[in-house]
């Protein structure tokens, strides 16, 4: 699970409305140990203040998803991660971390750092099929 995940290029990022409604958005991410970062990067966006962030703000719990998918049915994964997400704050010296690791893993981060928010997301729970 853990080899999936770390190599899976994008992810679905799941948190909670305030209203309680499910919202599920594409990222880019990286695992570090238990802990699972995503940036609000340079991508086209309206504005950098998402509602995913308004969600962690409102309800900490969040799940990300990967998955791999072939017409070979046998070939079929996926891995899904449940924990709690805080945003880390500038001042964070996880932050820094967490841009740096996600510099490594995506070329566009090395060019263009991200500014906006960063999210951890602790791993609580890990679940996968097959």
């Amino acid at each position: 699970m853990r080899k999936r995940l770390h190599h899976a290029p994008v992810a679905r990022l799941a948190t909670v409305t305030p209203a309680g409604a499910p919202h599920i958005v594409p990222c880019c991410f990286v695992l570090e140990g238990d802990t699972v970062f995503s940036a609000v990067d340079a991508k086209p966006k309206s504005t950098l203040q998402l509602a995913r962030l308004d969600n962690i703000r409102a309800n900490v719990v969040a799940s990300l998803l990967v998955d791999h998918y072939e017409d070979d049915w046998n070939r079929l994964w996926w891995v899904r991660v449940d924990g709690l997400a805080r945003l880390l704050e500038p001042d964070d010296m996880t932050r820094d971390r967490a841009l740096a690791l996600l510099g490594e893993k995506y070329a566009q981060y090395r060019t263009m750092r991200p500014e906006g928010a960063v999210i951890a997301i602790e791993i609580s729970t890990w679940r996968a099929w097959p």
